[in-house]
């Protein structure tokens, strides 16, 4: 049996259509932001972390 109805609906009643263009309006997908990332060589992307890095490094230090 196909999951699928010939008017753009799948059998539980969800428009192929509208979900496929939501998914294009949604931005970026995982993938694209890791080929991102990858350009950039992971530079100047510390801006989008909520790391305490300087917590972290204390932290680390201590268990040593």
């Amino acid at each position: 049996m196909s999951n699928y109805k010939r008017d753009g609906f799948t059998v539980a009643g969800t428009d192929i259509d509208e979900v496929k263009r939501k998914n294009a309006e949604s931005g970026m997908s995982y993938n694209e932001v890791k080929a991102m990332l990858a350009k950039t060589n992971l530079q100047d992307t510390a801006i989008y972390s909520d790391t305490n890095a300087p917590k972290i490094q204390t932290e680390n230090k201590l268990k040593m």
